[in-house]
């Protein structure tokens, strides 16, 4: 099992030290294109082995797609990060030409590949990188609400006062702090409906605080969050090399389901060896529907700006 990283900076390299502290491939190569920022990366990795015990080959490379032949899966975090103040969507113009320009050129070494996209805004960027590649849309993965989903789980544990590995919590449609639902209403711990455990108040903060969850934590570290970003890369790889069939929220192509087409939307899914497998349909009621209806729009606003560039 082979697995490339595009792009060497602090989500990239996170995604790659947790796929090689799981031992999730046998080579593991990292992508950059600054003059030596991967090969140190991949160098640093690989000193911890010994301590840690994982056997994952790890190389770096500037800018050589050749050494990326035969991946497997193929992790794209390529991009400039957002700053305090910044939106995603703001990012869509450089972000897309590098992306463009990265999703071609893994292709042409590696055609059988799942993708998986970081880069922001991410909802954009997951439908360019179908349309540009024209590939199996089940081979085409947004990495967003796995994320999302994840930091709806922390803000529940929060208030909650319980290990977010007993809840179960998803976060749907956009990537952005106006465009994501964090369904509430079907969130649990350990089967049992959070909305019964919250009040109406405290449902509505924590639901509030999941959607700015990135901005948040862009204003206090001055740049975009990385370790839970990179350990959903990871997680998404793992479902992939594994074959584990586990449900996320992930930004995949919709033809008809919950009511979109032409978009590429965060939607539960289950992740196995071919990608994503089959979209899982949620009974939202009027509210959740128009709320999805909603973030599709903004979301086809992005990518309109694609048309202009």
């Amino acid at each position: 099992m082979k697995v490339t990283v595009v792009g060497a900076g602090a989500v990239g390299a996170t995604c790659a030290d947790n796929i090689a502290r799981k031992e999730l491939a046998d080579e593991l190569v990292i992508l950059d294109i600054k003059e030596g920022l991967a090969e140190g990366k991949a160098q640093d990795i690989m000193q911890s082995a010994a301590l840690l015990g994982f056997d994952t080959r790890i190389t770096g490379s500037t800018n050589d797609y050749a050494k990326t032949a035969g991946s497997n899966v193929v992790v794209i975090t390529s991009g400039l990060p957002r700053k305090p103040g910044m939106t995603r969507e703001e990012l869509i113009g450089t972000n897309a030409g590098i992306v463009k320009t990265v999703v071609q050129n893994i292709l042409k070494h590696s055609p059988d590949a799942v993708l998986i996209v970081i880069s922001n805004p991410m909802d954009t960027m997951t439908y360019l990188t179908l349309h540009e590649t024209g590939l199996p849309k089940q081979r085409v993965i947004g990495m967003g609400g796995t994320l999302d989903s994840a930091r709806f789980r922390y803000q529940l544990s929060q208030h909650l006062g319980c290990s977010p590995a007993d809840l179960n919590a998803l976060v749907i449609g956009g990537h952005g702090d106006t465009t994501m639902i964090p369904l509430i209403r079907f969130a649990t711990w350990n089967s049992i409906p959070v909305t019964t455990l919250l009040s109406e108040e405290k449902q509505k903060q924590i639901v509030a605080d999941t959607m700015v969850g990135g901005a948040t934590l862009t204003k206090l570290i001055g740049t975009s969050a990385w370790y839970a970003p990179g350990a959903s890369g990871a997680a998404l790889v793992e479902s992939i090399v594994r074959d584990e069939k586990k449900l996320f929220t992930c930004c995949v192509s919709l033809d008809g389901e919950y009511g979109q087409k032409d978009i590429c939307l965060g939607v539960p899914v289950t992740i196995g060896k071919k990608g994503w497998e089959k979209i899982i349909p949620f009974d939202l009621n009027a509210g959740e529907k128009d709320l999805f209806e909603k973030s599709a729009a903004a979301v086809r606003g992005m990518n309109d700006v694609l048309k202009t560039l």
